[in-house]
């Protein structure tokens, strides 16, 4: 975590929060008691900031500093309203495409998806405010600015941004081998959104079953999949491919 997307200490946390600083997550250390400590904690519910407990060592290890139990990692990007972006991409009379990440977790990965979304002309990125990768300098360094370029929005659950674009005329199509389709059967000329899964598990199922359509790319060797960011990239550029 690099010095300049951090702070430290209770109070300071909480001013941070309380003047709007977009906070990505919060390590408190285990054992932490005391009226400072409950009213932060009871902040981070409020606000659905994500926090997790950690050795005072890992504390250490973020800051040499007095930190008081408590690191903030800050975003260094401000986020998007959804549906204000959404509105402002429909008025100006383009083809929306958009792409969601459900629970992505590297943030090399999310770096790499940001930069060819900004080459592709993507309208933005929707993430989820827990169980995903931050923004942090990795992701600066691997998205090669672009995470300045695109708009990210973040959503409370990716089913509720999934509902609002649907009901906004956008299409969902999900990335997924569990399906017939390929990438080439599948129409990206319209409004539409892609959605990618985790590294891991993929595209949660109960995401799955809300989706417009599914799409999968042809593998003709042995391993069957590709890394989330190369097939996002194929994924990109088949829709761009499509709509030139």
């Amino acid at each position: 975590m690099e010095n300049s997307t951090q702070i430290f200490g209770l109070r300071a946390i909480m001013e941070a929060i309380y003047s709007g600083k977009t906070i990505e997550k919060v390590f408190l250390q285990k054992g932490l008691k005391g009226d400072l400590y409950n009213e932060l904690e009871t902040l981070l519910r409020k606000e659905n900031i994500s926090s997790s407990f950690v050795p005072i060592e890992k504390l250490n290890r973020l800051t040499n500093k007095n930190h008081q139990g408590a690191v903030a990692q800050i975003s260094p990007v401000a986020f998007h309203d959804l549906e204000e972006l959404v509105l402002q991409v429909m008025e100006t009379g383009k083809t929306p495409l958009f792409v969601l990440l459900d629970q992505l977790s590297d943030v090399r990965n999310f770096g790499a998806i940001i930069r060819t979304a900004e080459c592709t002309g993507v309208d933005g990125i929707i993430i989820q405010k827990k169980g995903g990768a931050p923004v942090n300098g990795d992701t600066i360094k691997t998205s090669a600015g672009a995470v300045f370029k695109v708009p990210i929005c973040k959503v409370d659950h990716i089913k509720d941004a999934m509902f609002f674009l649907q009901a906004s005329g956008i299409k969902v199509i999900a990335a997924t081998e569990k399906t017939d389709h390929t990438i080439y059967d599948v129409s990206f000329k319209e409004p539409c959104a892609i959605i990618m899964g985790s590294e891991g598990r993929g595209i949660n199922p109960s995401v799955l079953k809300l989706v417009d359509d599914k799409a999968k790319l042809p593998l003709l060797g042995e391993i069957e999949s590709l890394n989330v960011s190369v097939a996002c990239g194929v994924f990109l550029y088949e829709a761009l491919r499509q709509r030139l």
